[in-house]
């Protein structure tokens, strides 16, 4: 997300500053390119802010620790597939619920590299660019399980605090 001395900076030269050249987007558009492409409106609001989070109402609101390397690996456990696959799969999925900004899907995979939980290869997309494509090993299907089952025991916690008596 900007910060509000970027905004500031950004309206204050018309949105082409150098500051934002190096903000992109899933599509490899800086902030200046999206700002600047005909109907984007106000561009502040279709910017990427990192983080997963749900959107009830208009609302950004977090959601619980530890969430989106669960979503990562159940999304994963379906068919392997590269990073803006995922984030375009949890978006999908959820009905345009949760959003997965890239500030977080990548050191999460990064992070799930490092525990073995997935494997990743350079592949050739259906757009004929070079990806990488990330699947579940054993040990992250494994995980997966564990963090399912820790997941709805919180849940499960959670719908017991919040029942009237």
């Amino acid at each position: 997300m900007l910060t509000s001395q970027e905004e500031k900076l950004c309206r204050s030269r018309g949105g082409g500053c150098e500051l934002f050249q190096k903000k992109f987007d899933y599509h490899g558009r800086t902030v200046a390119e999206q700002i600047a492409e005909p109907g984007a409106g106000n561009a502040f609001d279709n910017l990427s802010i990192d983080g997963l989070y749900m959107q009830p109402m208009g609302k950004r609101s977090e959601l619980l620790p530890g969430t989106l390397d669960m979503l990562i690996l159940r999304t994963l456990a379906r068919a392997p597939l590269h990073g803006y696959g995922i984030a375009l799969s949890i978006k999908r999925l959820s009905e345009d619920v949760l959003t997965v900004e890239e500030g977080s899907l990548y050191p999460a995979l990064q992070r799930l590299l490092l525990q073995g939980w997935v494997k990743a290869e350079w592949k050739k997309t259906e757009t004929n660019r070079r990806a990488r494509y990330y699947s579940l090993t054993a040990a992250g299907r494994k995980q997966l399980g564990v963090e399912l089952s820790q997941f709805e025991q919180m849940v499960a916690a959670i719908g017991r605090v919040l029942q009237e008596t």
